[in-house]
């Protein structure tokens, strides 16, 4: 099952958490990125793309 079709079966709640799960993940690889350790730099861009899909999901499920 892909990453877009999990996200729309969690409730408002467990969106939240995961939200917060991955903006602690995007600091780390901000900082191994500004440090030169980070080993993939397209991460970056998946874990903001999957943010902005469960701030969708928060939005659509009220």
């Amino acid at each position: 099952m892909s990453k877009k079709k999990e996200d729309k079966k969690l409730t408002k709640d467990q969106a939240q958490k995961k939200i917060l799960v991955l903006k602690k993940d995007l600091f780390n690889i901000r900082f191994k990125k500004v440090n030169n350790q980070i080993n993939n730099p397209a991460q970056y861009n998946e874990i903001k793309k999957s943010i902005a899909r469960l701030y969708t999901t928060i939005k659509n499920s009220k």
